[in-house]
């Protein structure tokens, strides 16, 4: 049966509510339309960018009357940026909406009617709240300025220029805008991601918000063609730089998480979260949200109920921020990551805080946890916080085997949590004791979550699968 509507038609709908991930729900004649920037409550006129057999895709094209959670949106960037998402949806519906998908995913993916689900934790700050923000270059229109900004919404070929953030500190609104002054001066070409050419990539900002320090990373296309001397003076001026570093990027895909070289200054930055100290390199996992980062680990650190006496693996550990701040209540903590760089802060962070009952290794986890339950002995706890995709099916898999008795989960992505939550209950005997929200990103559709499972008592594992005999 063909969709009742057609690509590039208008339509006047009404939003009922909000899917995951942030579009509008209307309904024409039971057919159900998503609607990008569309809120609930409003009545709209929306542009039909894609149809299937049993959805459409549209966005607004005017706002013909607004719902009563619709509100003025403060940054004049907004809706073009491709930042934010919800600056025009009320903070308490945002929460709202996120308690409510995070429950959605526990009740339709993972099967559990009533989840023990607790109420969502507001952010301490709604604008201003990022330690890290990442700008890319691109061409003035008709030869204009160099534009330094973000990628417009739904955009991968258009940056738009930005000249106040709302989600930055105003010393980040500074550096940004003098970078850009500098290019200009310089006249320094930028990259055009459709033809591939030109120089200038990106910029990336990381402050330490609780010691006043802040990283810079300048990306470019192939070769030395800024003056780096004028590039270390312009950026010093503001005392709080105290690491810059260049990353070069001759592929046609954007990237920052690249080698570096510095510059000037100190190799890493430091933060300070929950009275520990921790080392942050260019290319080093931090949550971007510093204030909320603490109120997360607190989360973590409860759900553990750690006593001293219990051995805790901490998976994906970053620069070992969870686990350092479990390590004062835990006999000993063992950590893996995959990214080298990570370990190597995770380690230097466990002696600026002379921590000794904390080790940590490179390698991938679905391959290591083997070699370090030889090594460690069977652990008590086990903390994982997972990438978006969550766990990989032989981590997930390790992980069951491992057998311990608590599982704190720190997810930023509900639905893969809801999925992999399922087989661990099914084929590994964990129940949901308790999941808690947290509003890491006011304005974005993003929402984390601290679980805490339990293995049930009596459960038996299933017999490991013999290993196969390595091929001569």
């Amino acid at each position: 049966m063909a969709a009742p509507v057609q690509r590039g038609e208008e339509l006047d709908l009404s939003i009922e509510s909000l899917a995951f991930g942030g579009n509008g729900v209307a309904r024409l004649d039971g057919f159900v339309v998503f609607v990008r920037r569309g809120l609930p409550g409003d009545r709209v006129r929306a542009h039909v960018l894609k149809t299937q057999r049993r959805h459409a895709e549209a966005v607004v094209v005017e706002v013909l009357e607004p719902g009563p959670v619709r509100v003025d949106a403060p940054c004049k960037h907004y809706p073009v940026c491709g930042g934010c998402r919800f600056q025009d949806l009320a903070y308490e519906t945002q929460l709202e909406a996120k308690h409510s998908w995070v429950r959605d995913s526990l009740e339709r993916i993972a099967g559990i009617q009533n989840p023990p689900l607790e109420p969502i934790v507001r952010a301490e700050e709604i604008f201003g709240y990022r330690n890290k923000m990442e700008y890319s270059f691109a061409p003035g229109e008709d030869g204009g300025d160099i534009q330094l900004g973000f990628h417009a919404a739904g955009r991968w070929d258009t940056v738009l220029q930005i000249d106040e953030c709302l989600l930055t500190s105003e010393l980040g609104n500074n550096v940004r805008n003098a970078v850009r002054a500098w290019a200009i001066e310089d006249k320094l070409s930028a990259y055009d991601q459709r033809e591939h050419k030109g120089y200038l990539r990106h910029l990336m900002l990381r402050e330490g918000r609780n010691t006043g320090e802040m990283l810079i990373q300048l990306v470019t296309n192939k070769g030395e063609r800024f003056d780096r001397e004028r590039f270390i003076e312009v950026v010093t001026q503001f005392p709080e730089v105290k690491s810059v570093h260049w990353s070069v990027n001759e592929a046609p895909s954007e990237n920052t998480n690249l080698p570096t070289e510095l510059l000037w200054g100190e190799d890493a930055i430091e933060e300070e979260i929950g009275g520990l100290r921790f080392r942050v390199r260019p290319n080093a996992f931090l949550q971007t949200n510093t204030k909320m980062a603490a109120t997360l680990y607190d989360l973590a650190i409860e759900a553990a109920g750690l006593t001293g006496k219990e051995t805790v693996y901490d998976l994906y550990c970053g620069i070992g921020t969870i686990g350092l701040a479990l390590a004062k209540n835990a006999l000993t903590v063992w950590g893996i990551e995959i990214s080298e760089e990570a370990v190597a802060c995770a380690i230097e962070n466990a002696e600026l805080n002379s921590i000794g009952n904390a080790a940590f290794f490179a390698g991938n986890v679905g391959l290591v946890l083997e070699e370090l339950r030889e090594r460690s002995g069977e652990p008590d706890v086990v903390v994982v916080d997972p990438p978006r995709a969550g766990l990989a099916g032989k981590a997930l898999k390790r992980l069951g085997e491992l057998g311990a008795q608590r599982v704190v989960y720190v997810s930023c992505n509900p639905t893969t949590f809801a999925g992999d939550l399922k087989r661990l209950s099914e084929e590994y005997g964990y129940d949901l004791i308790r999941t808690t929200p947290v509003d890491m990103f006011p304005h974005t559709p993003h929402v984390e979550a601290v679980s805490l499972l339990e293995r049930r008592p009596g459960f038996v594992l299933p017999e490991p699968e013999p290993k196969k005999p390595k091929k001569k």
